[in-house]
C-alpha cells in the first residue's frame, strides 16, 4: 500500500494556515479520487482506497507538527512496506514562493519540524517529499518571527494560488503511485509557476 502523508497541525484554527498546506492537499486527493470519509486511526485521521489500481492511503497526523512522524510507526513495520518507495510527505516551504512547489526522492528537513520528525521515525532521508511553497510573493511583505508566519492564514491571492496547482498536485500523486518519484520529477519540476 502507498502512503501519502500531508503534515500540518489539528485544530479549527489551524485549518486555513500556511502550515496545513499538506492536509489542504489531501483533502483535495480524496475528495478527487472519491475515497470517502476520514476515520480516526489511533493518532492520525485517514482514508484510503484505490487510485487506478493502485491501494492507497492518505493519513493526516492529529499530534502537532514537530510530532508527525509517529504516525508510521504501524506501517514501518510492515514486511513488504518502504519508505523509500511507498511514502510521499506533503509538507509547507517557507524557502518556495507561494504558487510554486518541488519534489525530491530525500534531502534534508530544510528546518521543518513535521519533516524533522518523520527523519526521525524513518531513520534515514530516503522518501519522497512534495513540498508546496508558501514564502511571499511581494518582495516587499517580511515573513518576521517564523512561527508565528508559518501558523497564520493565507491571504486571499496567495490561497488562490495554492488552490490553482491542486490539479497539478493531483497528477503529481497519480504519476508517484503509478510511476515512482522520479516520473513525477521529470514531468513537473522547473514547472510549476
Amino acid at each position: 500500500m502507498k502512503l501519502i502523508l500531508g503534515l500540518g497541525n489539528p485544530g479549527k484554527q489551524y485549518e486555513r494556515t500556511r502550515h496545513n498546506v499538506g492536509w489542504w492537499v489531501l483533502d483535495h486527493l480524496a475528495d478527487v479520487w472519491h475515497l470517502g470519509g476520514w476515520k480516526s486511526e489511533g493518532q492520525a485521521q485517514s482514508t484510503h482506497g484505490l487510485v487506478g489500481n493502485v491501494k492507497v492511503r492518505l493519513v493526516k497526523p492529529q499530534t502537532f507538527m514537530n510530532l508527525s512522524g509517529a504516525v508510521l510507526a504501524s506501517h514501518l513495520k510492515r514486511p513488504f512496506w518502504s519508505p523509500k518507495t511507498d511514502l510521499l510527505v506533503i509538507s509547507d516551504d517557507v524557502a518556495l514562493p507561494v504558487g510554486t512547489f518541488r519534489l525530491r526522492p530525500q534531502g534534508s528537513a530544510g528546518g521543518h519540524n513535521g519533516l524533522k520528525s518523520v527523519e526521525h521515525h524513518v531513520g534515514h532521508r530516503d522518501y519522497a517529499r512534495l513540498r508546496v511553497g508558501i514564502q511571499p510573493v511581494d518582495p516587499e511583505r517580511r515573513i518576521g518571527d517564523l512561527a508565528d508566519y508559518v501558523l497564520s492564514p493565507f491571504g486571499k491571492m496567495e490561497r488562490e494560488e495554492i488552490l490553482a496547482l491542486m490539479p497539478k498536485f493531483t497528477d503529481v500523486a497519480e504519476l508517484w503511485l503509478r510511476d515512482g518519484i522520479v516520473a513525477a520529477m521529470n514531468a513537473h519540476n522547473g514547472n510549476t509557476c
